[in-house]
């Protein structure tokens, strides 16, 4: 009987899935896709003799999670997004926690008692918990120079998960998966795979792109950017936001992409002095969401950007 491993493509979702077969090895088929792919338990078959799911909204994925459940199928799902109203249900397995800085990476890291802990902060850092990757990095006794070469990797990973489709990526998350999975310690992935270099160098060459910008819209407590239509702006919009929410944590941040077919692909970040509100701006429009600290909208429409932007200056 197969059982399915059904992740986020970001870091968090891979940091999450490599603690837990480090941990717990099984043969699995694999499902996930770029960032702001989220609705994956719908690809699942029936005939599934089990699930684990990792880092995406139970919300976003109830109507595929309850056909899964009275199918019969076991399901293991810990997340950190907004969930709703939680099924109780015999085959249903579940850790969720919505706390502003504690991603899956961690839930998974307090799951296995802290046993895979460097992939933890890993996940960690590239979910723009810095603080949180900090506190739980410091029983691992590291310098500050391997703790940045974690840090790098994280937000490499994250940067790597955005796109449109998966031709944007530099590497499909399925494939980045199985090129991390043979290592225990992430400090040997960074020195010993060809992987680790293609995502620094590709996230260089974009952000050098991302930061002849200038801002649309600026006040004292917000900054909104709109990118054009093209593939190093879908890959760098998430870290950008992150990378201006580290630089001004007072303010909150929105990246407006540019679609192909028009409109924009908008990613929020709440100001970390207050992260709060980037998941209930987001949720007001059709295909928004996310989590409370960082959010997102995976299809705005243009005739909508003056009422994002009244939303977003009012949550912030």
């Amino acid at each position: 009987m197969t059982h399915y491993d059904v992740f986020n493509g970001d870091a968090d979702g891979l940091c999450a899935l490599q603690q837990l077969r480090l941990t717990e090895p099984r043969d699995s088929l694999l499902i996930t896709g770029p960032k702001r792919e989220i609705n994956l338990l719908e690809r699942v078959p029936l005939d599934a003799a089990s699930v684990t799911v990792l880092d995406i909204s139970l919300d976003s994925n109830r109507t595929a999670l309850i056909r899964l459940l009275d199918a019969g199928v076991q399901v293991r799902y810990i997340d950190h997004h907004f969930a709703g109203d939680i099924p109780a249900h015999p085959a249903l397995d579940v850790q969720i926690e919505t706390l502003p800085d504690r991603g899956t990476s961690l839930l998974v890291d307090d799951a296995l008692n802290g046993t895979q802990r460097a992939w933890a902060v890993v996940g960690t850092f590239g979910d723009n918990f810095d603080q949180a990757a900090r506190r739980a990095a410091e029983p691992l006794g590291l310098s500050e120079a391997e703790l940045g070469r974690l840090r790098d990797l994280g937000i490499y990973l994250n940067y790597n998960g955005y796109g449109a489709t998966v031709a944007d990526l530099h590497l499909a998350p399925d494939v980045l998966f199985r090129r991390l999975q043979p290592y225990a310690d992430p400090l040997d992935f960074i020195a010993g795979d060809p992987a680790f270099a293609l995502l620094r160098n590709g996230y260089a060459d974009d952000m050098a792109c991302a930061c002849a910008l200038v801002p649309e819209f600026a006040d004292a407590t917000h900054r909104l950017f709109v990118l054009p239509d093209e593939p190093w702006a879908r890959r760098a919009s998430g870290v950008l936001a992150n990378e201006l929410a580290q630089g001004a944590p007072d303010q909150g941040h929105a990246i407006l992409t540019r679609l192909p077919a028009g409109g924009f692909l908008v990613s929020v970040r709440a100001p970390l002095t207050r992260p709060d509100g980037a998941d209930t701006l987001c949720r007001h429009f059709p295909t928004g969401g996310g989590r409370r600290a960082a959010a997102g909208i995976n299809d705005l429409p243009e005739t909508d950007f003056d009422r994002f932007l009244d939303a977003f200056r009012a949550a912030f």
